[in-house]
C-alpha cells in the first residue's frame, strides 16, 4: 500500500521487488494505491491516496507554511484522514489482509491525510504492518519547518507495537532511532543478482534511432526523476567537459513530483553549455509497451543502450540508479553523498566518484574508462560479484522473513 506503486520511481521499482520475494515466500498479495500496475487489475485504486490528489496537496503543503493557520491544517488533516478511514478499512476487510506493507506513507510527509489515515486503521484493527520507508521528513530541507509536529510525531512513521520498521539504510536507522527512539531494521535497495542480466535486442537497439541520437554515440543516461537532490546539473557539466559532439544526455524519468521550475532550468543550462540534452520520460516505462509505430521503453532498456551512467546526486536514500548499473555492467560517475559514503563505498565497488564537482581528474577518468573496453569489463564483473554478495534477493528474502517472524 501507498500512495502509488508504478512508476519509474524508487518506491515503485523497490515495492515490486518486495513483492516479488513475498509471493516466493508463499504470501498472496493484494495491492492498494492511486496508482497501481495495469496488469494487476485486481488491485484497488483509491484516487485520493495520490500525493498529487489536490486536497492533500494543498493540506500537505500548507502544514509546511509558516504563515498558514495551524488549527485549521489540523482540522482539515483529521477530515481528509476520515475520508480515507473507511475506504481503506473496507479493503482490509474484503480482501482479508493479514499484514499491511506501508511503502514509504509513513515517512515522507507528501500526503499527511493518507499517513493519519493508515495510523488509525492499524491502530484501531490491531493490524500488524510493516512500514518501508524511504525518504524520512528530516531528510528534506522543505520539510524542516512544520506548523503541526505533532501530525508527524503520530503518524511519520507511527510508534505502534504491531509495526515494524524498516530503513533502506544504516544512516536513516540510526537517526529514527535518535529523533524517535524507534527500531528499524536496514534492507538496502536490491536487484536479482542471482539472474544473469538479459542482454541487448532488437528493441533495446531501436532506442537510440527513436529517440535521435546515433548508433555510434556516446549515450550517457541519467536514470532519476528531475528534482534538484539529483544534482543533474553535475551531469550536464560533465557531458559539456568531455568534449564530444556525439554525446547524449538522456534522462529516462520524469519531472513534476516537486514542480517542473528545475526540468527548465536545466533546458537553459545545457542549450548555453551546448549539451544535446534528451528528456524522454514520456518514452519510458516499468516494461515495454508499443502500441502502433511508436515503442515505450523499459527504463533497463536505456541501461541495455547505456556507454555511462551518471548518478551525481546530493541526496539519496540508498540508490536505485546505483544498484541498477551495477547489474547492467555499465561504469557510473556517482556524487559521494552521506549514504553512498557510510553504506555503499565501504563495499568496495569501482566507480568513477565525484565530491560535488566535475574536475579535470573526473574527465580524465571518464575519457580513460570509454577507451578501455578491458578495464570496464573487469570493473563490470567485480562489481556484480559484489552486487550479489551484498544486494541480491537472497539478502532480501533473508532480511525480510526475519521481519516478518517478528510481527
Amino acid at each position: 500500500m501507498g500512495t502509488r506503486l508504478v512508476g519509474v520511481d524508487g518506491v515503485s521499482f523497490e515495492s515490486l521487488k518486495w513483492e516479488e520475494v513475498l509471493v516466493g515466500l508463499g504470501h498472496e498479495i493484494r495491492l492498494c494505491a492511486a496508482e497501481v500496475p495495469a496488469d494487476r487489475p485486481g488491485g484497488r485504486l483509491i484516487t485520493a491516496m495520490h500525493f498529487l490528489d489536490p486536497d492533500a496537496r494543498a493540506v500537505s503543503s500548507a502544514a509546511f507554511d509558516p504563515a498558514a493557520d495551524a488549527d485549521a491544517v489540523r482540522r482539515e488533516v483529521d477530515r481528509q484522514a476520515d475520508a480515507l478511514l473507511p475506504q481503506l478499512a473496507d479493503w482490509v476487510e474484503r480482501e482479508a489482509i493479514d499484514l499491511l506493507v506501508v511503502e514509504n506513507a509513513w515517512a515522507i510527509p507528501m500526503h499527511l491525510p493518507l499517513g493519519v489515515a493508515l495510523a488509525r486503521l492499524v491502530g484501531e484493527l490491531r493490524l500488524p504492518a510493516i512500514g518501508h520507508h524511504h525518504d524520512y521528513a528530516w531528510e528534506r530541507d522543505r520539510f524542516a519547518f512544520c506548523g503541526v509536529p505533532e501530525v508527524l510525531e503520530s503518524a511519520f512513521p507511527p510508534d505502534l507495537p504491531n509495526v515494524r520498521h524498516v530503513s533502506i539504510s544504516s544512516l536513516a536507522a540510526a537517526e529514527l532511532e535518535r529523533r524517535r527512539g524507534i527500531h528499524s531494521v536496514v534492507i538496502p535497495n536490491a536487484y536479482p543478482f542471482e539472474i544473469p542480466p538479459p542482454g541487448r535486442d532488437d528493441y533495446s537497439r531501436s532506442l537510440r534511432s527513436e529517440l535521435g541520437m546515433g548508433t555510434h554515440n556516446l549515450v550517457v543516461v541519467q536514470p532519476t526523476r528531475v528534482v534538484p537532490r539529483k544534482g543533474i546539473e553535475l551531469a550536464i557539466e560533465l557531458v559539456q567537459r568531455l568534449n564530444d559532439p556525439r554525446a547524449h544526455l538522456l534522462i529516462t524519468s520524469p519531472a513534476g513530483d516537486e514542480g517542473l521550475e528545475y526540468l527548465a532550468r536545466l533546458h537553459v543550462l545545457a542549450d548555453r553549455l551546448g549539451v544535446d540534452l534528451r528528456y524522454a520520460a514520456e518514452r519510458f516505462a516499468h516494461q515495454r509497451l508499443q502500441r502502433g509505430p511508436q515503442r515505450t521503453y523499459a527504463v533497463t532498456d536505456a541501461y541495455l543502450e547505456a556507454d555511462l551512467i551518471s548518478f551525481p546526486s546530493l541526496h539519496e536514500g540508498f540508490g536505485n540508479a546505483l544498484v541498477e548499473a551495477v547489474y547492467f555492467a555499465k561504469p557510473l560517475v556517482v556524487n559521494r553523498y552521506t549514504v553512498y559514503e557510510a553504506d555503499i563505498r565501504p563495499l568496495g565497488f569501482r566507480f568513477v566518484e565525484i565530491s560535488g564537482a566535475i574536475t579535470d581528474r573526473t574527465v580524465t577518468e571518464v575519457h580513460q574508462l570509454i577507451r578501455d573496453e578491458q578495464r570496464r569489463a573487469d570493473d563490470a564483473a567485480h562489481n556484480f560479484a559484489i552486487g550479489l554478495r551484498h544486494l541480491g534477493f537472497a539478502m532480501l528474502r533473508e532480511r525480510l522473513a526475519a521481519v516478518l517472524a517478528s510481527v
